[in-house]
């Protein structure tokens, strides 16, 4: 089993477009293969999994998805509402039930992040604080979007050193240590091989090294297949000047772009390699008007195969 199954918590960032949410399932696909009981959560209500799957539930809610495989959304005022059940009682699901509070409370800086992200840390324990809940071996969060995502991993720090005493600070402070903590949690970027996508994964790594963590993870992906050499396109690029045809001209057109395209690609890849002093994990791009279980099932092939090749330095990936 690859390494980075081996913690309790994953954070899957990435700029938004770049399929952090496809790497996130099928990371999630490839640890229940491995018989973990897994938990895909996905932030700010979205559902994507249960539409990809074709469940339908009832909302935030853990629903299972496939054996060993489950899913849940995360919304923050039903967390809030949670929240306030487990430690208050009667009282808190009354001030739940109030709108006036609801409106104070959601308004509060940050609050809907500490809610969300106390959620996800609740999904991760070995004890759960909801009622009959089985715990899991992992939780995968499908995180916003790079800027949003280091936000969201700064928040319960930043609550405990507000509140600094009481429970949002003993809570704030629980939350910061494991996330942390390298042993239980990851933060895995994903990225396409373009310019911008690379220099945000980039400024992730300095970002998350400023909070005093660590990217443990890259996947770059779409990554389309090197088919030719320089000597062959060399040769295509002479074919195409002597193609009579207009269909020939038009295959030959496509084969060279798709070369260019490619050599374009790989050229990001070291770039982003060098700066991260290696670490990275290719998926390749998937000719498929849609992605569903099977391209999923493809993906969580690639990824078990790619966390466990030895990176460029010969260290295997963690």
């Amino acid at each position: 089993m690859p390494a980075l199954l081996d913690r309790r918590l994953i954070f899957v960032t990435g700029k938004g477009g770049v399929g952090k949410s496809t790497v996130a399932t099928a990371l999630g696909l490839l640890a229940a293969r491995a018989g973990l009981r897994t938990i895909v959560v996905e932030l700010s209500s979205q559902e994507r999994l249960q539409r990809t799957f074709e469940h339908q539930a009832e909302l935030f809610h853990e629903i299972e998805l496939a054996p060993g495989l489950f899913t849940i959304s995360v919304d923050p005022q039903h967390s809030m509402e949670e929240y306030l059940r487990i430690r208050i009682g009667p009282l808190g699901h009354a001030l739940g039930s109030s709108k006036l509070f609801q409106a104070f409370a959601m308004a509060t800086p940050g609050m809907r992040e500490l809610l969300s992200i106390g959620k996800v840390w609740e999904l991760a324990q070995l004890q759960r604080k909801t009622r009959g809940a089985a715990p899991y071996d992992l939780v995968i969060v499908d995180a916003p979007s790079t800027g949003h995502g280091v936000g969201i991993l700064r928040t319960p720090r930043t609550f405990a050193e507000i509140a600094r005493v009481g429970p949002i600070a003993n809570q704030g402070r629980a939350i910061a240590a494991t996330i942390a903590d390298p042993s239980l949690t990851a933060v895995v970027a994903v990225a396409l091989p373009e310019e911008m996508p690379v220099n945000e994964t980039l400024s992730l790594r300095d970002a998350l090294d400023r909070e005093g963590l660590v990217l443990q993870q890259v996947v770059m992906n779409a990554v389309y297949p090197a088919r030719f050499s320089d000597d062959q396109a060399a040769e295509l690029n002479g074919a195409l000047e002597l193609a009579e045809s207009s269909l020939a001209r038009a295959a030959v057109r496509a084969a060279v772009s798709e070369h260019l395209r490619a050599e374009t690609q790989r050229e990001q890849i070291g770039r982003l390699r060098e700066g991260l002093d290696g670490g990275v994990v290719e998926l390749p791009f998937l000719f498929a008007d849609h992605i569903g279980i099977p391209e999923l099932e493809r993906l969580a092939d690639d990824l078990e195969a790619g966390l466990a090749e030895p990176d460029p330095a010969g260290e295997v990936l963690t």
